[in-house]
C-alpha cells in the first residue's frame, strides 16, 4: 500500500513538471525521492517506539504525500501568476515552495539523525536533496525572502516541540508537517503584514482568515498553560475560561484585526455578511442546514441511548455530514464565494472553540459535547482532540482560501483551473463520500494491502465526473476549455490516492486535486 501510494504521489509530481518545468524541478524531484526513502525510517521510528514524540497509531508517516504539497502548490501558483503578471504573488508563490522544502527538508533530517544505526545511502540522498535545495534556494530567493522562510521554519520548530507533546496521538510525522508547517506559514504572514501595513494594501477577508487562525491557536496555548495550574472541570474555571476568552477576543484579537483592516472588524464583519439580499438568503439556508447536522447528531445519539448494545455511528450515519457539506458549499461557490470564505472562516474559529470546550470539559456544554461527539469517533481520533469534523471543513475550505484570485482574471482561472474552488467537493464531498457508501455497502473486489474497494473507487471517479458536468451546467463562470482529459487524470489519481493513503484524506486528497487542476 505505502509503495502504490508514493507511486501515486510521484505520478502527479512528474506530471505537474511535464507542464510546470523550471529550476524548481528539480528540487521537487529531489525532496520527492529521499522522502520515499526517509518514511521508511519514520515507520521503523514509529513502530519501535522511537520517534521522540508520540504519533497516531494505524497508518504510516505519511511524509512522502505531505512533504509534496506546499513545495507543488507554491510551484503552481507562482505559474499562474506569472503567466497574469502580477510579480508580488509569483514571488509569494515561489516563498511558499522553498519553505515547504525546507519544511519537509528538516523532517527527513530529523528522522534520519534519530535513526541507529545511522542509514549511510539515506544520509547521501538527503544530503544531496539538501544542497540541491539549498543551491536553488540561493539563486532564486532575495535576502528578505530567505529571512522569511527561515522565520517559518523556526516557528514550525518550537510549535511542533509544543503542540506534539501536548497533543500526543492526535498526528502522524506527514500530517504533523502539514498542519504545523500551514499555521507556522500563516502567523509569520501575520507577522509580517502586521509590522508593514499600508492602508488600502491587501483585502480584509485575508487579513480575517490569518487573525481568526492565529488568535483561536494562542487562544488555546494559553488555556494549555492556565489549566496546567487549576481543574477545568469546575464552574469557577469554567466562568474564567468565558470571561479570558472575551478579553482576549476584544481586547487582542479585535485590535490586531482593526489595525490591519483600518475598520472596526464587528462594524465591517455585520455589513459585510448583509450586504446584499443574496447573502441573506445564503445565510438563512445555511442555518438550516446547520440546524439538520445538528439534528443527525442529536437523533443518532437517542438512537444510541435506546438500544442496550453499544451503538457507534456507521459510516455512511457519518457521510451524511458530508452530504451536508455539499449543499452548503455549493451554493456559496456559484452565487458568492467571499461570503464562503468568511464564512468558513467563522465556521473554523467556531469548531476549534467547541473542540476546547469539550477537551477542558467547560460547562455547562463540555460533558454534553463529549457524550454526543463519541458517538462518531473513528480509528483516526485517537488523541485526546477530536480533529475529523475541522479536518473536513479544512479539506472543502482551504481550496476556497488558497484560490489566487489576484492571479485570476475575472475571477476564475481558464482551463481546468476554473475547477480549483470545487477541489474540496469534489475531492471529499463527491468522491470520498461515494467511495466509501458504495464500497462498504457493494464492494467486493478490494485493492492489494488495503480494506478499500475498487467499486468504491470507480463508483468515486464516475461520481465526480458528473459532479463535473453539473457545475459546467449551472456555474456559467466555468469554462473548461476541452482540458477534459486532464481532468480526468487529475480525478482517478486522486481518487486512487484515496483508496491507499492512510492519512486525513479529507485533508489531503482536496490539496493534491488542487495542485493537479492549477498545473
Amino acid at each position: 500500500a505505502v509503495l502504490v501510494e508514493s507511486l501515486l504521489v510521484f505520478t502527479m509530481v512528474l506530471l505537474v513538471h511535464a507542464v510546470v518545468w523550471d529550476r524548481f524541478s528539480w528540487c521537487a524531484v529531489a525532496l520527492a525521492i529521499q522522502a520515499f526513502y526517509v518514511q521508511f525510517k519514520w515507520d521503523r521510528l514509529l513502530q519501535l517506539g522511537g520517534a521522540v514524540f508520540q504519533f497516531r497509531g494505524a497508518a504510516n508517516s505519511g511524509l512522502l504525500p505531505a512533504s509534496m504539497v506546499m513545495p507543488l502548490l507554491g510551484v503552481v501558483m507562482k505559474e499562474r501568476c506569472r503567466a497574469a503578471g502580477i510579480v508580488y504573488f509569483e514571488r509569494f508563490g515561489i516563498v511558499v515552495a522553498s519553505t515547504g522544502m525546507l519544511l519537509a527538508l528538516f523532517l527527513s533530517v530529523l528522522a534520519v539523525g534519530i535513526t541507529k544505526p545511522v542509514p549511510t545511502n539515506t544520509c547521501i540522498l538527503t544530503g544531496i536533496a539538501g544542497s540541491v535545495i539549498i543551491y536553488t534556494m540561493k539563486h532564486s530567493l532575495t535576502v528578505s525572502e530567505v529571512i522569511e522562510v527561515l522565520e517559518v521554519l523556526l516557528i514550525f520548530v518550537y510549535l511542533s516541540m509544543i503542540l506534539l507533546y501536548l497533543l500526543p496521538r492526535c498526528f502522524t510525522p506527514g500530517e504533523a508537517l502539514l498542519v504545523l508547517g500551514g499555521v507556522s506559514f500563516v502567523l509569520n504572514q501575520l507577522i509580517k503584514r502586521s509590522l508593514n501595513v499600508i492602508e488600502g494594501r491587501g483585502d480584509p477577508i485575508d487579513f480575517f482568515l490569518l487573525v481568526a487562525v492565529v488568535g483561536v491557536i494562542l487562544l488555546g496555548l494559553f488555556f494549555t498553560v492556565l489549566f496546567v495550574f487549576m481543574d477545568s472541570c469546575t464552574w469557577i474555571s469554567s466562568m474564567f475560561f468565558h470571561m479570558m476568552t472575551a478579553v482576549l477576543g476584544l481586547g487582542v484579537i479585535m485590535p490586531w484585526l482593526y489595525r490591519l483592516i483600518h475598520r472596526n472588524p464587528l462594524f465591517w464583519l455585520l455589513q459585510f455578511l448583509f450586504q446584499t439580499q443574496t447573502r441573506l438568503y445564503l445565510l438563512v439556508y445555511w442555518t438550516f442546514l446547520a440546524a439538520s447536522a445538528c439534528g443527525v447528531v442529536f437523533y443518532q445519539n437517542a438512537k444510541r441511548s435506546s438500544e442496550s448494545k453499544k451503538h457507534q455511528a456507521s459510516t455512511i450515519t457519518r457521510k451524511y455530514f458530508h452530504f451536508i457539506v455539499v449543499a452548503t458549499y455549493v451554493p456559496g461557490l456559484i452565487y458568492d464565494r467571499q461570503l464562503l470564505y468568511v464564512a468558513a472562516v467563522l465556521c473554523l474559529a467556531v469548531f476549534i472553540f467547541l473542540e476546547y470546550v469539550r477537551y477542558f470539559r467547560i460547562k455547562p456544554f463540555g460533558q454534553t459535547l463529549r457524550h454526543l461527539l463519541s458517538l462518531f469517533l473513528d480509528e483516526r481520533d485517537s488523541g485526546p482532540l477530536i480533529l475529523t469534523h475541522i479536518y473536513l471543513l479544512l479539506g472543502m475550505s482551504l481550496p476556497v482560501w488558497l484560490f489566487p484570485r489576484s492571479c485570476a482574471p475575472k475571477g476564475t482561472l481558464p482551463g481546468a483551473g476554473a475547477l480549483v474552488p470545487y477541489s474540496g467537493v469534489l475531492a471529499v464531498g463527491v468522491g470520498d463520500t461515494i467511495a466509501s457508501v458504495f464500497g462498504s455497502t457493494m464492494g467486493e473486489i478490494k485493492w492489494p494491502g488495503t480494506k478499500k474497494t475498487f467499486e468504491g473507487t470507480m463508483t468515486a471517479i464516475f461520481a465526480q465526473i458528473i459532479a463535473v458536468a453539473l457545475i459546467l451546467i449551472f456555474d456559467s463562470s466555468v469554462n473548461l476549455n476541452s482540458s477534459y482529459a486532464w481532468i480526468l487524470a487529475s480525478v482517478s489519481l486522486v481518487s486512487l490516492l484515496e483508496a491507499y493513503t492512510t492519512q486525513i484524506d479529507n485533508l489531503l486528497l482536496p490539496l493534491y486535486l488542487q495542485i493537479m487542476l492549477m498545473a
